[in-house]
């Protein structure tokens, strides 16, 4: 069984989605993460996913939306995330790659993102580009301020460094397909020095695919591509990997198993 720990299922469409939860089913994809990027849509998440109780979704403000509302409260994000289906924060972090939002407006945001977590107790799921320094500097600054709490860097592409200072905090690391393009050779060398009990899988769908399918739209059953390759690294079979990740997805996203059980 693999878990597709981040994804973006209302970018399909209803006449596309049932197809792609049904080609998930056949690679193995047993569960899948949709992602919360600003508080109007991550509300609608629990009624798209009902129904498919191997479904679960978050609730926060991409960065790239940071300037677009006002900055949602620690206490109004542990609000939405109360539903039993919402098992995570964000996705939140920094971007000054695109740079959409203003860098001061994207930090309070972030800042508040780790907050609602801390209150939650929920698992934040941190979007990194281009901010490393500041994303290491953030965290360990409401850490010292408040407490720490938990958190992956998703779709990690950052440097070593940014990998490293997350790992001592306790994070986690997502991978997806980007860790099978040829050209990424440097992210593979620090996927290979992630400690097996921090590590994850994702699509990021519909972006990003994997090779082979590099170019074309993703979706959650080309998780399996990713996996396979990060099991490769890790020199272990497709299987002990899946088996892995999934491990480590109940760890991290604890709320999940504990609805599972119920």
């Amino acid at each position: 069984m693999l878990v597709d720990s981040h994804c973006h299922l209302d970018y399909y469409t209803p006449m596309e989605l049932p197809n792609v939860l049904a080609r998930a089913a056949d690679a193995g994809v047993d569960e899948m993460v949709t992602i919360g990027t600003t508080m109007a849509q991550s509300v609608t998440l629990p009624a798209l996913i009902a129904g498919h109780p191997n479904l679960w979704c978050t609730v926060g403000v991409h960065p790239h939306h940071a300037a677009e509302a006002p900055i949602p409260s620690p206490e109004a994000l542990a609000a939405a995330a109360r539903h039993p289906r919402v098992i995570g924060i964000g996705e939140s972090g920094l971007d000054y790659f695109y740079d959409k939002s203003p860098r001061d407006v994207q930090a309070d945001n972030f800042r508040a993102h780790i907050r609602g977590a801390r209150l939650t107790g929920l698992p934040l799921c941190i979007h990194a580009r281009d901010a490393d320094d500041d994303i290491a500097l953030i965290l360990k600054e409401e850490r010292d301020r408040e407490g720490g709490c938990d958190f992956l860097l998703h779709c990690f592409s950052s440097g070593r460094g940014l990998a490293e200072a997350a790992l001592a905090m306790g994070g986690y690391i997502s991978f997806s397909g980007i860790l099978t393009f040829p050209k990424s050779t440097a992210l593979r060398d620090i996927a290979r020095d992630v400690p097996l009990d921090r590590l994850l899988v994702e699509t990021d769908a519909p972006y990003l695919a994997p090779v082979p399918f590099r170019g074309k739209r993703n979706e959650p059953a080309w998780v399996a591509h990713t996996a396979r390759v990060l099991a490769g690294i890790h020199g272990m079979t497709p299987e002990a990997m899946a088996a892995l990740t999934t491990a480590n997805f109940r760890r991290l996203f604890r709320k999940a198993e504990s609805a599972e059980a119920a």
